[in-house]
C-alpha cells in the first residue's frame, strides 16, 4: 500500500512540473514527450488533485483556465480510464455522453463545411452561410448540456471539496459562449462578403467549433469519472429529477433510470409539497392537467418571455413532431435561419403590444393546418409569453348540416 502511495504521490509532483513547465512557456510538443517519458498513463483523480493543489498554491484561477486547452491536449489519450465505472441506460451521464456524441457530429460536420470555403461558387454562397448558421443555430444548444453541469452537477462536486475544476470548466463554458455568440453575430451579418467570411472562420467561427469539440474530451476523461467516483445514485437520481427543467441538447433521452436500492416513489413524493393548480375558477391535480393537455386536438408549444421554449403537449393527434432537446432552448434556433427574422417580428410585436395575434394556414399533403400564435399577457397587461397553438381543420372543413347532442351514438 505504501508503494501505491508513493507512486501516486510522484507521479502528481511529476504532473505539477510538467504543467508548471507550460505554465512558463514551454513548448507544448517537448511538454508532451517528457510526459510519455514520465508517465505511462496519468489516473484523471490525479489531474483533479493537482490543479486543486496549483490553485492552493496560489498559481490563479485564470491561469489555470488559461492553460486549460494546453493541459488538455498534452494529456489527451494519456489519462488512465480504466477504473471509471459504467453507467446504465438512462443514467444522466449516460445522458451527458449521447449529448457529447451528438454535439461531436455536428462540430465535425461544421468544421468540414468550414474547410470547404475555397471551393464554394458565388452563386452558391448565400446557401452555403444559411447552412452554417444553421449548423451554429444547433451548437447553441450546448448552453443546455452547459447549465445542467454548472447547476446540477457542480455543486455536488462543491459539496465534496472538489472546487477548482468547476471552476475552471465553468470559465471555458463562458469562453465558448462568447465565441459562439460571436459566431451567430458574424453569420447574421447581410451580405458578408467571401473574403470577410473566411476572415471571420479562422478568428472566432474555427475556434468557436474546437473549442466545444475540445470541451468533451475535458468532460469524458476528467470530468465524468471524477464524478462518477464521488456522488452516489441518490445524487445522481437527483440529477436526473431536475434535468427534464433544463432540457436537453440536440437529443431527447429514450431511456427512464431508476436506481437501484433507492425507493423512488418515495423521493418523487418528498419532491411534491401539494400537487394541485389551484387557479380562480377551479384546480386541478397534475395528473388531471397533463390529460386535458393531451388530450384537447391541438398541437401546443409555449414560449416564456424571455423566448425560451418551456413546455409542448404530446396528444395522439401531433401534427410537427416535437422532442424534449427544443426545451429551453431559443425560439429562434429551433426555425429556419430563413423564417427567424419573421419569428422575431411576431415576438416584438406581441412583446410591443401592437399584435396579440397572428393567423397561418398551410397545406401539407391532403391535410390543410391551421396555426396561430397567442400573446399571453397577465391581468396588467405584462406580457408572458407565446403560445403556438397548431389544428388539423381537414376533417371540420367537411362538416355540412347539424349534429345535435341527442343524435349521439347514431351511426353517421
Amino acid at each position: 500500500m505504501s508503494e501505491l502511495i508513493d507512486n501516486s504521490t510522484k507521479r502528481k509532483k511529476r504532473l505539477k512540473e510538467l504543467i508548471l513547465k507550460l505554465h512558463d512557456g514551454e513548448a507544448q510538443e517537448s511538454v508532451r514527450k517528457e510526459l510519455e517519458v514520465s508517465l505511462s498513463s496519468v489516473p484523471y483523480g490525479d489531474v483533479v488533485e493537482v490543479e486543486q493543489e496549483l490553485i492552493a498554491e496560489g498559481l490563479p484561477e485564470d491561469e489555470i483556465l488559461r492553460l486549460c486547452d494546453v493541459h488538455s491536449a498534452v494529456l489527451k489519450d494519456k489519462i488512465d480510464l480504466s477504473m471509471s465505472k459504467k453507467v446504465p441506460d438512462g443514467h444522466p451521464v449516460d445522458t451527458i455522453y449521447s449529448e457529447n456524441k451528438a454535439i461531436l457530429e455536428v462540430c465535425l460536420e461544421t468544421e468540414n463545411r468550414l474547410n470547404e470555403i475555397d471551393t464554394v461558387k458565388p452563386e452558391e454562397f448565400d446557401n452555403y452561410v444559411l447552412k452554417i448558421k444553421e449548423l451554429f443555430n444547433k451548437l447553441i444548444d450546448t448552453e443546455k448540456h452547459y447549465l445542467k453541469k454548472e447547476y446540477l452537477l457542480f455543486p455536488f462536486l462543491e459539496k465534496k471539496g472538489i472546487t477548482g475544476p468547476p471552476k475552471v470548466m465553468w470559465g471555458k463554458h463562458d469562453e465558448i459562449r462568447e465565441l459562439l455568440k460571436g459566431s451567430i453575430e458574424i453569420l447574421n451579418v447581410p451580405d458578408i462578403s467571401k473574403d470577410d467570411f473566411k476572415v471571420s472562420s479562422e478568428l472566432v467561427l474555427s475556434p468557436a467549433v474546437r473549442n466545444v469539440s475540445e470541451m468533451i474530451t475535458k468532460e469524458e476523461q476528467i470530468l465524468i469519472p471524477m464524478a462518477l467516483d464521488k456522488l452516489t445514485d441518490l445524487e445522481w437520481w437527483q440529477i436526473y429529477n431536475e434535468s427534464d427543467e433544463i432540457g436537453y441538447c440536440l437529443i431527447d433521452p429514450q431511456h427512464e433510470w431508476k436506481p437501484e436500492g433507492i425507493d423512488v416513489t418515495e423521493q418523487k413524493k418528498s419532491r411534491i409539497k401539494d400537487n394541485s393548480v389551484h387557479l380562480p375558477s377551479g384546480s386541478f391535480t397534475s395528473e388531471e392537467i397533463l390529460s386535458i393537455l393531451n388530450t384537447v386536438p391541438f398541437d401546443m408549444t409555449f414560449v416564456d418571455k424571455d423566448d425560451k421554449v418551456k413546455y409542448f403537449s404530446q396528444s395522439s393527434e401531433r401534427i410537427f413532431q416535437r422532442n424534449r432537446s427544443i426545451l429551453n432552448r431559443d425560439v429562434r434556433y429551433c426555425h429556419p435561419p430563413g423564417s427567424v427574422h419573421i419569428v422575431d417580428k411576431i415576438l416584438d410585436d406581441f412583446k410591443s403590444g401592437k399584435n396579440s395575434r397572428a393567423p397561418f394556414w398551410i397545406s401539407m399533403g391532403d391535410k390543410f393546418i391551421h396555426i396561430e400564435y397567442f400573446a399571453l399577457r397577465n391581468d396588467k397587461g405584462e406580457y408572458l409569453g407565446t403560445l403556438e397553438v397548431s389544428q388539423d381543420l381537414s376533417e371540420k372543413r367537411k362538416l355540412q348540416g347539424e349534429q345535435r347532442i341527442l343524435s349521439y351514438g347514431e351511426d353517421k
